[in-house]
């Protein structure tokens, strides 16, 4: 009796299957889960879904660039995602004279679409690849399996796309190293901008209205896949033709309401819902906490240069933006976690599979390994948090840490002079493009503050040997700040910087050029203490928990047969598909927030010349006339900007398609909700919440206060 009370209590907590929870591989959707699609409403057939033989949804999305969702809506290519998907884009196009992130900008006719540097990638195909590295894994654990593991995905790669530049392939690991799939993509690299709204539309709120709601921002892209007139991937060429897709999705502006069923298709970065409670202990008392501090400080300095300076602004913008974003997420993580006891749960779990591995010598250990595993690299965690996201915050630092390879080269008594010529043009292409976006005035301060507090907060035995005592021997003038002196002084000696030293050095390269840099020996203090005392460590903390991870997931598989088919795995960057509905919510006693927001409230929340709240003339002119057209929602007589549902997403599905019962668009999925920003680690099923644009403001952007009407007339229109 007892055996079968745990089961069941196991069943109900590690393998959650609430129904809006999961991440779903739409190539693998079980009976169950499809009918459970079709029971909040769902209208399309499996193969309308997925399909390897005939045009499917799956063939209208992209990966787009390196780490977003973008869906084609057009039989010419068009694709929609998200405004901060496009923005570094979007900013490169962008001079002070021509400022299209700030002044929005919309390509008259293809022949004005501005080339960028972005590729997608359409998925081609999977295949399942488990028995055959499994085989040749065998019994290997820990460092030897990961480089057989490495060994054998190479090889696979190597066998499918060659030497095809337009051809990709991805081996992922699901359920903790338990199956494996190679997903094969088809990859297209020229992309072209077509349009982007203003900056006040496309980032309204800025980070106070980020991961929040109520929200009222327009973020949303247009950009186009262009191929050969033959229909084959090519980079930019002036001849290229607009893509002909094999499938693209319909537009509904026809509406919606609480209740109705969304799904949404797309890329989800990465989730860790089957981490234990070691984990979420260590996220929540040291990886979390230090990353926020540390983040906190760049975005200080970066944003009081970018108020000054409009070149900074859009210098910086895209950097800053991506810094913000999950400075706030983390932060937010921590919160939820601790607010809902996700650790206590987790402990629960833990203590059930305890108790059913007791007689069963291959599980039995798990959870005392993990203890030991945990206990020799905590004390460690936080000199890595400082190093990665504090030292290396430093753009300066971060660049200069890319010269090692160079003086390696360089320290060769015969070393090869072809060998150093082609290392001091590589080094020259990457000082260009490290000085093309590097602000010195914020970096400066940055170095300063995170010299500081690498001192102040991390265990001095773990510093690095001789550096602070250096450090303060060498500036002790006791009525000026140390740090900001030894920051000083780095950018002011730096060859980094200092052009006429630059050259000096291409003309007669020395590795005693680098080694007395400033910014190389502070950069390399750090790394040099890490790799010989805390990197070892680290490597040995992953490889022993990515094998009790394995084995503590097929242990739970094991204990619960039937869950096998109805479980998803932690997302991973491949194609997933969530489903539930459209949504309002409670988020605490005596509140509820309505599942839509309009454009009168962002008209509420408009102050001029705000950074953050600031509008378009051209919006503001055509609220007073409420000219519409014909996206204004017919029940409240305003525009819908904002939506929510209850769909399963995290980070890479920003720019994803939110999608009606019968396969139309309706929306671009773009961020969470605060209160349940626990997602990556734990599912919250009340208060969980994907934030999404309509795709009415949408398109009503384009049109009305963009001007760009033939954009609308490409698309497939679904009026009722």
């Amino acid at each position: 009796m007892k055996k079968i009370f745990i089961s069941l209590v196991f069943a109900l907590t590690v393998f959650r299957s609430y129904a809006d929870e999961g991440m779903w591989l739409p190539m693998l959707l079980g009976q169950q889960v499809y009918n459970d699609m079709v029971k909040k409403g769902l209208k399309l057939k499996p193969e309308q879904l997925y399909s390897i033989n005939k045009a499917s949804i799956k063939d209208a999305i992209v990966i787009f660039g390196g780490g977003c969702t973008g869906e084609i809506v057009s039989n010419q290519g068009l694709i929609f995602t998200n405004h901060h998907c496009g923005y570094g884009a979007i900013a490169a196009a962008s001079t002070v004279e021509a400022n299209y992130l700030r002044d929005g900008f919309w390509a008259a006719d293809k022949s004005k679409e501005i080339s960028s540097e972005l590729s997608v990638k359409f998925l081609n195909r999977i295949e399942d690849v488990t028995d055959k590295i499994n085989k040749e894994l065998g019994s290997l654990s820990g460092a030897e399996r990961n480089k057989k593991y490495n060994e054998i995905t190479s090889k696979i790669i190597k066998e499918i796309v060659g030497d095809d530049e337009f051809k990709d392939a991805v081996v992922a690991s699901m359920f903790k190293g338990n199956q494996f799939f190679v997903f094969v993509y088809d990859v297209y690299k020229d992309i072209r901008l077509v349009g982007t709204p203003q900056e006040s539309i496309g980032k309204f709120g800025g980070d106070t209205d980020n991961w929040e709601w109520p929200r009222h921002t327009g973020d949303f892209s247009v950009f186009r896949v262009y191929t050969t007139a033959d229909g084959k991937p090519s980079k930019y060429n002036a001849n290229n033709v607009p893509m002909k897709p094999k499938y693209y999705l319909p537009v509904s502006i026809k509406g919606f309401k609480d209740g109705d069923y969304s799904m949404i298709y797309g890329y989800p970065g990465g989730t860790n819902r089957y981490e234990t409670s070691y984990g979420i202990k260590l996220s929540t008392e040291i990886n979390n906490p230090s990353l926020v501090e540390l983040r906190a400080v760049r975005l200080k300095y970066m944003l009081e240069q970018m108020k000054k300076n409009p070149a900074v602004k859009l210098q910086l913008a895209s950097k800053y933006a991506s810094i913000a974003n999950y400075w706030k997420f983390f932060d937010g993580e921590t919160k939820q976690l601790l607010k809902h006891d996700v650790y206590g749960e987790k402990l629960k779990d833990e203590e059930a599979f305890i108790n059913w591995a007791k007689d069963k010598p291959e599980y039995s250990n798990i959870f005392k390994e993990y203890a030991e595993a945990y206990n020799n690299w905590m004390p460690y965690a936080k000199s890595r948090q400082y190093l990665n996201e504090g030292i290396f915050g430093s753009p300066l630092l971060a660049y200069v840490a890319s010269w090692q390879g160079l003086e390696r080269t360089l320290a060769k008594k015969d070393y090869n002079p072809e060998e150093v010529k082609k290392a001091i043009n590589n080094a020259n292409k990457a000082r260009t493009n490290f000085l093309k976006g590097e602000n010195k005035k914020s970096d400066q301060q940055i170095l300063a503050a995170v010299v500081s507090m690498f001192y102040s907060n991390v265990d001095k035995s773990q510093h690095p040997k001789g550096f602070y005592e250096d450090l303060f021997n060498t500036y002790n003038d006791i009525e000026q700040n140390p740090y900001k002196m030894f920051a000083a002084d780095v950018f002011e000696n730096s060859m980094a910087f200092d052009d006429a030293k630059w050259e000096a050095f291409k003309e007669k390269p020395s590795a005693i050029n680098i080694v007395e840099d400033p910014a190389y020996k502070a950069v390399k203090a750090f790394i040099q203490n890490y790799t010989e005392h805390f990197a070892g460590k680290y490597t040995e903390f992953v490889s022993k928990t990515n094998d009790l991870g394995r084995l503590y997931m097929k242990g739970l598989f094991e204990m619960n047969p039937t869950k096998m088919n109805s479980t998803y795995p932690d997302a991973n960057f491949t194609m997933r598909v969530s489903y539930g509905n459209v949504k309002s919510y409670k988020p605490k006693d005596a509140v509820k927030y309505d599942f839509y927001t309009t454009l009168d409230g962002v008209i509420a929340k408009y102050i001029k010349g705000d950074y953050e709240y600031d509008l378009p003339a051209k919006l503001l002119e055509l609220h007073k006339n409420k000219d519409y057209g014909e996206y204004a929602d017919k029940s409240i007589n305003d525009i819908v900007v904002n939506f929510i549902s209850t769909n399963d997403i995290t980070g890479g599905n920003s720019g994803s398609p939110v999608i009606d019962a019968k396969g139309n668009l309706i929306g671009l999925a773009f961020d969470g909700n605060y209160e349940a920003l626990s997602h990556k680690l734990s599912f919250d099923k009340d208060l969980n919440r994907t934030i999404c644009v309509d795709v009415r403001y949408v398109l009503w952007c384009i049109e009305k206060v963009g001007g760009a009407k033939h954009i609308i007339d490409e698309l497939t229109l679904v009026r009722k």
